[in-house]
């Protein structure tokens, strides 16, 4: 077996509102997903002492909390590979359910969380456990949107489908930051500290509820149910050979994964931090900041999508992938010289983010035979993720308390170059090559043709 791409076929007689049920059921999880996320990550200051304890300044707290932030994407790679399996065999909304379902309690936990003055340690221990059994779901959750969608989304507006269902996750950060600043306006940082964070775990549980009754409404992919008839009980190959299988696909999803997960926790999550660190901004009017860029991001993320329907994936992938490697530096060294505002290097940092995530679903997607979507885009994206996107913020707070943060800029540069660089590295292999043109777009094509 080689490298191989599948598109999704058209499904004659499908109708609109079937589609939207698809692109709707994809995309909530993926709000559900980030909101859930990245509250934590922003939450993380305010209920660090209740939760893990006080240090010096309160410094060994928050490294606590950031640790366990990046303990929950430990799990993710088991996550993506467990449900991944069950999700190539059950089904794509067996796989989203399960996993919601799951997300919703866990932030749930969360929110009823005793702290530190009523069980001690163990307040810590729990946090930690939670945070796996989050990991383990978050794990299946992205893969099976990817494959769900890149199976359901109509032919000629793949892309869009993909900008949509992968942009629930800057609306999902977006409504985090949203309701931090709330909580900020309404109890204040002390009001935070004192047990109002519990709120944003709250609202994150109401919300994987709403996104499971969602959910319970969606058809199965038609695609699943078609590979799953020409699949032999007991033949699905292993993971092992499956990556040695799909060598280039594994090599294109690590590096994409690369860049957009570093660009996207540093650009979307940690920036604040690091522009308080040098006494450009505040860290809550940044934060407070965010909400605009976030909305900027989306936009352009739906751009990237429509872009790539109309002009063909390859163009738009070639600015989008290169775009960041020159920009980063120069934005940060700006910010920190002074002559670029946080507004300015937050908005255009966030966009060449954007560029790369716009069509990252349904791009990635396609790279996998329908039998081993799930799990061969899954586990690679997640370990990735783990490794170099989960430890971003624990690596970041490391590197401020011992005077490293001008390390920040060169790490993110030499990462964010990773999906150009796997770009033109798949471009060497005809195989690969093939299968990316096979992604263009059917808008070109005569009727009637393949």
């Amino acid at each position: 077996m080689t490298d191989h791409i599948e598109t999704a076929p058209a499904r004659d007689g499908v109708q609109d509102g079937g589609r939207r049920r698809e692109l709707a059921a994809a995309t909530v999880g993926s709000v559900v997903e980030s909101f859930d996320w990245n509250v934590y990550a922003v939450l993380a200051p305010y209920f660090a002492a209740d939760l893990f304890g006080h240090g010096k300044g309160g410094v060994s707290g928050v490294l606590a909390a950031y640790a366990t932030f990046a303990v929950g994407f430990v799990a993710r790679p088991v996550g993506s590979y467990l449900i991944g399996r069950l999700s190539d065999t059950r089904g794509r909304r067996f796989a989203l359910s399960l996993g919601m379902a799951v997300i919703a309690v866990a932030s749930l936990g969360i929110a009823t969380l005793p702290g530190q003055r009523t069980i001690g340690a163990w307040a810590a221990v729990l946090a930690v456990v939670v945070r796996v059994v989050q990991g383990l779901a978050f794990g299946g959750e992205a893969p099976s949107v990817a494959a769900y969608v890149t199976e359901t989304a109509p032919p000629r507006h793949r892309f869009a489908f993909s900008s949509v269902s992968y942009g629930g996750i800057i609306l999902g950060s977006l409504l985090s930051f949203g309701v931090l600043t709330l909580l900020i306006h309404t109890i204040g940082k002390s009001g935070l500290e004192n047990g109002g964070w519990r709120w944003g775990f709250l609202v994150a549980a109401l919300l994987g509820l709403g996104a499971l009754w969602v959910r319970r409404a969606a058809p199965e992919s038609a695609e699943f149910h078609r590979a799953r008839a020409r699949v032999r009980p007991g033949a699905r190959p292993s993971f092992l050979r499956t990556v040695r299988d799909h060598r280039w696909a594994v090599l294109t999803v690590f590096l994409n994964t690369l860049g957009g997960t570093v660009g996207y926790y540093f650009a979307l999550t940690y920036l604040p931090q690091y522009a308080a660190a040098y006494h450009v901004i505040d860290k809550e009017r940044a934060a407070s900041f965010m909400t605009v860029v976030l909305a900027i991001v989306l936009a352009t993320m739906l751009l990237t999508g429509a872009a790539a329907d109309r002009f063909g994936l390859l163009p738009v992938a070639r600015i989008g992938f290169g775009l960041p490697i020159p920009l980063v530096g120069i934005l940060l060294a700006g910010l920190r010289g002074g002559w670029l505002p946080f507004q300015v290097v937050a908005v255009l940092l966030g966009m060449t983010v954007a560029t790369v995530l716009g069509t990252l679903n349904v791009f990635t997607g396609l790279l996998f035979p329908t039998e081993v979507r799930a799990v061969g885009l899954g586990v690679v994206n997640a370990a990735t993720i783990a490794a170099f996107g989960g430890t971003f913020p624990l690596l970041a707070e490391w590197l401020d308390h011992h005077n490293g943060l001008g390390v920040i800029p060169v790490y993110v540069t030499v990462c964010t170059a990773g999906p150009a660089l796997g770009l033109l590295t798949a471009m060497r292999v005809p195989s690969f090559t093939a299968a990316l043109r096979q992604a263009e777009p059917d808008v070109q094509r005569p009727p009637g043709t393949a």
